[in-house]
């Protein structure tokens, strides 16, 4: 005698996933942004772009790009590592330290517009301009994010945002680039799907 089909089994809840922004909306995105500096920045007259890595980086690159591309405006970029900054050290692993890379003719006098891709907490600016003052002394600190998702823990605010992403504290925004991750794609994970 066969025995009875075994009752299906509930599905696993799986975490919902969202894409806020395809390729081709980043793009845009990205060319809104550098349009923006443009505008508040008198052409980008004294204006340094210093991404913060991983992903600030490649957008500073991408930033200076395009606002060359429409301007004819060569914008100075660099890298600033934050890495020894950041206040959350002890409960992370070891994050390999990278290089700060500032542009010919540095920081000192210019107008530096840091660079990053999500602006959540704060902490990671916090952690970028204190690095930002052992490195030199700007005029004035500007930020540019690709995506803001608000809950700031400090009083931190992007001049230049992308996208505003009104987000729960159990949901994420995970941010690809092709230069890191072969592609991009804004997606916001949280809830679940069943």
């Amino acid at each position: 005698m066969a025995c009875p089909p075994a009752a299906p089994l509930s599905p696993q809840r799986q975490p919902s996933v969202k894409v806020i922004l395809a390729s081709a909306d980043v793009q845009r995105v990205v060319d809104r942004i550098a349009h923006q500096i443009l505008e508040k920045t008198q052409g980008a007259a004294d204006t340094v772009l210093l991404g913060i890595p991983t992903r600030g980086a490649p957008l500073a690159k991408r930033l200076a790009a395009r606002i060359s591309t429409f301007e004819d405006v060569d914008v100075p970029v660099g890298v600033l590592d934050i890495t020894l900054y950041r206040d959350d050290l002890r409960r992370h692993a070891t994050r390999a330290i990278g290089p700060t890379q500032l542009p010919p003719g540095g920081i000192d006098g210019k107008r530096v517009v840091l660079v990053d891709d999500v602006l959540f907490s704060g902490r990671t600016v916090r952690a970028a301009l204190d690095a930002l003052n052992d490195v030199g002394r700007p005029a004035s600190v500007q930020l540019a994010v690709l995506v803001d998702r608000g809950h700031r823990q400090l009083p931190i605010r992007a001049d230049y945002v992308g996208k505003n992403i009104p987000t729960s504290l159990a949901e994420s925004v995970k941010v690809t680039l092709a230069e890191t991750d072969g592609a991009d794609e804004v997606k916001l994970y949280g809830g679940t799907a069943s």
